[in-house]
């Protein structure tokens, strides 16, 4: 991975350092899953979808999921916005939701993704 692509992981709030420990300090391999979540992963145009239709469930576990990878990618921004998503849907029924919470939430979590999506587009 190049320093600049590095660099604007970085200063968008990646945590390259303890994301490489994930990946054994291999960054090459850490390079082949931050464009495998970009270009494979389904998770993100689920919860998208899923919010939309009002499938609440299926959000929360696309959120759930995106969680758990953003973390391990060390993408600290997306992680906290898909984190603060996944405890507002968790456990709720439809009427429970607090809508507003909710739309503010997914706002947050489409700007991260986009962000860290560009970055990972233009650098790898």
């Amino acid at each position: 991975m190049n320093e600049k692509c590095k660099s604007e992981l970085q200063r968008n709030g990646a945590d390259i350092k303890s994301a490489l420990c994930s990946f054994m300090g291999k960054e090459e391999m850490y390079e082949k899953y931050l464009i495998k979540f970009l270009e494979e992963d389904p998770n993100y145009d689920n919860l998208m979808t899923s919010l939309e239709n009002k499938n609440y469930a299926e959000a929360f576990r696309c959120a759930h999921t995106l969680k758990g990878v953003s973390i391990n990618l060390g993408l600290l921004p997306f992680y906290g916005a898909v984190s603060e998503l996944t405890e507002e849907l968790r456990g709720k029924e439809p009427e429970e939701i607090d809508m507003a919470a909710v739309d503010e939430t997914k706002k947050k979590v489409e700007n991260t993704y986009h962000i860290f999506s560009d970055i990972i587009e233009n650098c790898l």
